[in-house]
Formats: structure tokens, C-alpha cells, sequence
């Protein structure tokens, strides 16, 4: 079994281009896997805003998978640059084994969905690691495309 899963983060769009994106590449479920997706870092990311906009301007469900979501203390060293992007990446990935994501991933990103976070790029963003992460471990075999 074969499906793509697709990654996009919305800093540096505009919220044009964000849905622009989803509804061009078919995605019909974005799924956050932000730790903290209650500020106000864009005008539409906005959890409630986010999951509004989603059905109302493209028809797609909205889910937060927490699970996905780093640790905050990792997060928070990272981004203080007190770990590497190494160290980082490697406390992200033994995380999403200790809570096994995988056994759920099949039944929360469905056909066609879009992991989110806040980072413009995928590079250095704990989005890619997820999505590696699901296509080597998980059930199915994903096809990754970062919008």
C-alpha cells in the first residue's frame, strides 16, 4: 500500500499561498503536529482559526496529533541553540518511538494528508523527521512531498 503524505509549515506564506498549496496538491486533512498551536505566530495558524479555515476555504479536516509533537524541553534547547540539530533530531525520533505513532498514523493521516508545523523549510524541522520516520516504520509506505 502506497499514498503520499505531504509536509508544509506556514511561516513566510501568506494565507493565499498556504491554502493555495493544500487544495493545488489534492490534501484533504491537515495534520498539526505542533507542540503549541494556540499563538498567534501567523494570522491564520491559530489552532481554532487554522481548523476553521481549513473546511471553509478548502474542505479539509483539521487534526491536532499531539503525539507527533516534540517535547518541550528538546524543543526548547534546540531552538536556544543549547543541542545541535543532531541531538535534536535524534531525542524527536526516539520520542515518536516511545509512543509508537506509527500503530496510529494509518487511521489519523487517511490518503491524502499534510503534516504541519511552523518551519518555512523542511529541512531542520521536526516535520520530516515525522514523515521519514512514519515511511520507514509505519504500515504504509508514503511517498514524501514538503509544499
Amino acid at each position: 500500500m502506497s499514498s503520499n503524505i505531504f509536509t508544509i509549515g506556514f511561516t513566510q506564506k501568506s494565507a493565499e499561498r498556504f491554502f493555495s498549496l493544500l487544495k493545488q496538491n489534492g490534501v484533504q486533512r491537515l495534520v498539526d503536529t505542533r507542540l503549541n498551536n494556540t499563538g498567534q505566530l501567523a494570522g491564520f495558524s491559530k489552532r481554532d482559526d487554522l481548523e476553521y479555515f481549513c473546511k471553509e476555504i478548502a474542505n479539509i479536516s483539521y487534526f491536532h496529533w499531539e503525539e507527533s509533537a516534540p517535547e518541550e524541553a528538546a524543543l526548547k534547547a534546540f531552538k536556544g541553540k543549547v543541542i545541535s540539530w543532531e541531538s535534536y533530531a535524534g531525542e524527536y525520533l526516539a520520542t515518536l518511538q516511545k509512543r509508537r505513532v506509527e500503530q496510529a498514523s494509518t487511521s489519523i493521516l487517511g490518503d491524502a494528508a499534510c503534516l504541519l508545523c511552523s518551519e518555512a523549510k523542511p529541512h531542520h524541522c521536526h516535520r520530516s523527521l515525522l514523515a521519514k520516520y512514519l515511511t520507514e516504520k509505519g504500515q504504509v509506505q508514503y511517498r514524501v512531498v514538503h509544499l
